[in-house]
């Protein structure tokens, strides 16, 4: 079996990754922040992935 790859919410997962890497560094908080980006980051990527 052949595993799926999806370019588009890898794209906007790293980059919710790494926004919410910047604002934790920025507020002192990387504990709340890191998580936030990444739901953020996973929610855009499969909304473009069920766009297309």
């Amino acid at each position: 079996m052949k595993k799926e790859e999806h370019p588009t919410f890898t794209k906007f997962l790293s980059l919710g990754l790494v926004t919410g890497l910047f604002i934790g560094l920025f507020t002192d908080n990387i504990g709340l922040w890191l998580p936030v980006g990444v739901a953020f980051g996973a929610a855009l990527g499969y909304q473009k992935l069920e766009q297309k």
